[in-house]
Parts: C-alpha cells; sequence; structure tokens
C-alpha cells in the first residue's frame, strides 16, 4: 500500500504554480504505539496554505522544502494503536496533503457525521465555519440593524459570515465575481450584492449602505479594503479575515490608504485567528449544524476529484474559479 504526498518543492514567487510541487509515493511505515493510520478522504483548499509555503513564522511556522504540504484533511482510522481512537471513525486535523496519514492524535477530531458530510466538517463545520462564527461573533460584534459588509462573499467564510449575520438581524451586503456567484449569494439571503468585476465598488457601496458600513467582514484586502474604509458608519467594526489579493505577491502588500477613517469613524480594526477559540469550537459546530439541519444556513461544495490535481487546485482557489469550498477528494 503506497502513500502519495505533495511536498513542497520551491518557495513560491508570486503566483503559485504546478512546479512548486512534488508528487512522490511513499511506503507507510509500521505504526508505533500511539498512534492511528488514517486513510484520507478530502483534503482541504485553503487561502492559509499560501502563507505556510513561504518561508519564516508568523502565527505557525513555515513549511520545510521537501516537506508535506500542510492542510487540514480528514478521512477513516483503518489501523490503530492509540486508546482514544477506534478503527471505522472519522477524523480530521492537520494531517497534509496525503493520501494516508499517521498521527499520534495531537490535534486530531473524531467526527460526527450525524452533524454533517465529512465535506462539510472541512468547510462549514470545520476550520472555515469556525472562522466565520468567531470572526464575525466575537469580532464583529453584530446588533440587530447593523449593515455588515463581506468582501470574498462567495466563498466558505463569506458566506457562512452572511449567512449567520441574517440569523442576527443584520442587513447583509455582499461582493462576489461574477453573475453566477452573485445570484448564488442573494438566494441563500443576502439584501444586497455586488459584481466586483463589472460593478464600481464605492459607487455600490453609497448606494447599497446609504447609512454606511456597521461590520465589515474582509476576506480580501488590498483596494477593496480601502475602498471599504470610506464608507464605515460610527462605531463600525473592521473585521481582517484574509487578504486573498495580497497573498501571492507578498513582498507588495497593498495597506490601507484610508486607514484615518478608523479616527472619524471611532471604528476599530481587528485581527481573528481562528485557533484562539478552539475550546470553543464544539458550541459553534453544535450551532452551525444546528441551523443546517434546520435549513436556516445553507453549504455549498466544490470537490476536484484526485490527489494529484491538488497544484492545480490550489492555483483554481487563487484564480478564483472555485464555487463553493475547495476540497480535493482522495479515493
Amino acid at each position: 500500500m503506497k502513500n502519495t504526498q505533495i511536498l513542497l518543492a520551491n518557495r513560491p514567487e508570486g503566483m503559485v504554480k504546478e512546479s512548486d510541487f512534488d508528487i512522490v509515493e511513499q511506503e507507510i511505515p509500521a505504526l508505533q504505539h500511539g498512534q492511528v493510520l488514517i486513510k484520507i478522504h478530502f483534503i482541504s483548499i485553503d487561502p492559509a496554505i499560501r502563507g505556510w509555503m513561504n518561508e519564516g513564522t508568523t502565527y505557525i511556522s513555515g513549511i520545510p522544502l521537501g516537506g508535506v504540504i500542510r492542510t487540514f484533511s480528514a478521512g477513516q482510522v483503518i489501523e490503530s494503536k492509540h486508546p482514544n481512537f477506534a478503527i471505522g471513525q472519522f477524523v480530521e486535523g492537520m494531517l497534509g496533503a496525503t493520501s494516508f496519514a499517521i498521527s499520534d492524535g495531537t490535534g486530531l477530531k473524531v467526527l460526527d457525521i450525524s452533524k454533517g458530510s465529512i465535506p462539510q466538517h472541512l468547510g462549514i463545520l470545520g476550520m472555515p465555519g469556525m472562522t466565520a462564527y468567531f470572526g464575525l461573533l466575537e469580532r464583529g460584534k453584530p446588533q440587530k440593524g447593523d449593515t455588515i459588509f463581506i468582501s470574498g462573499a462567495a466563498g466558505v467564510v463569506g458566506s457562512t459570515v452572511g449567512q449567520i449575520a441574517k440569523l442576527k438581524g443584520c442587513r447583509v451586503v455582499g461582493s462576489a465575481g461574477g453573475k453566477v456567484k452573485c445570484d448564488y449569494l442573494r438566494s441563500i439571503g443576502f439584501d444586497e450584492v455586488i459584481d466586483y468585476k463589472n460593478e464600481d465598488l464605492d459607487l455600490e457601496l453609497r448606494r447599497k449602505c446609504p447609512t454606511g458600513i456597521s461590520i465589515y467582514f474582509d476576506n480580501v484586502g488590498g483596494d477593496t479594503l480601502d475602498t471599504a474604509l470610506l464608507h464605515l458608519a460610527r462605531g463600525a467594526r473592521v473585521v481582517i479575515c484574509g487578504a486573498m489579493s495580497q497573498y501571492n505577491d507578498m513582498k507588495k502588500v497593498c495597506g490601507p490608504k484610508n486607514y484615518m477613517k478608523l479616527v472619524t469613524a471611532r471604528a476599530e480594526m481587528k485581527g481573528i485567528i481562528v485557533f484562539d477559540f478552539q475550546n470553543e469550537y464544539p458550541k459553534a459546530v453544535k450551532d452551525i449544524s444546528t441551523w443546517l439541519q434546520e435549513g436556516k444556513i445553507q453549504s455549498k461544495e466544490h470537490i476536484i476529484e484526485g490527489i494529484q490535481n491538488f497544484p492545480q487546485a490550489l492555483i483554481m482557489l487563487f484564480e478564483g474559479k472555485n464555487f463553493g469550498k475547495l476540497l480535493v477528494g482522495v479515493h
């Protein structure tokens, strides 16, 4: 039984390329006491992977050259020498871009499939969903009647933020690229949608947020962040979740020119790192799974089959060609 792994061949310069990866097959070593062997079913494709491919340390160290690409992955335990994990259980963790993973149990979570599918556990019930839940509720602090603007709103984080914000009584405005994604946002309850590829963001924010933005949830950064700042309402909260427009050229990061609006609006800007809320994940999973089962929120997944297509899937993410939570299926 061979293990297919995706390795970091080169530090990306600019846009990630297929040549930045190696695809290798390895023998699976014998399990040691306290370890489990997991057959991976799905690999999560997330923007954070691009940052992890860089050298150095931020909130987490960079992937070493020649190392397995760090990802959240989920699968089934097929062999266990660990007292807390049994054969047949479905589990999820930072297991990497690999078809089989050996774990000592650190950070490994048993999945309750009754709460959602494995792809959902890597998306709306996983790290992206947790980011949306805590980013909105703990950083954005929504109040009934608030107007929230979400950039990159058709992604799993943005669409989840918008749907939870609706449940909390907010007026929800989102931006996305193209008619199909914008129509999807309308179908899940967004009050207003801006097609940033075909509409002027500044003009549309004036029209669609006439009293200003109470919460700006930023997944894009760059010019979008700069424009959104101009429209902050008094006491606004800006949640910095991601910067999709910046990740592939971190040497030329575009910071906000309009940051003084934070002063005049008496606003605050905070970042969200989801790992800070790990102890509270069970409550978030319970809430989101309940909303899913009650039909109050929806999730959308985009699955690319075949681990060998991992590099193309990551490139697709940054080209904005996915629609829904992007995953690689490993079978």
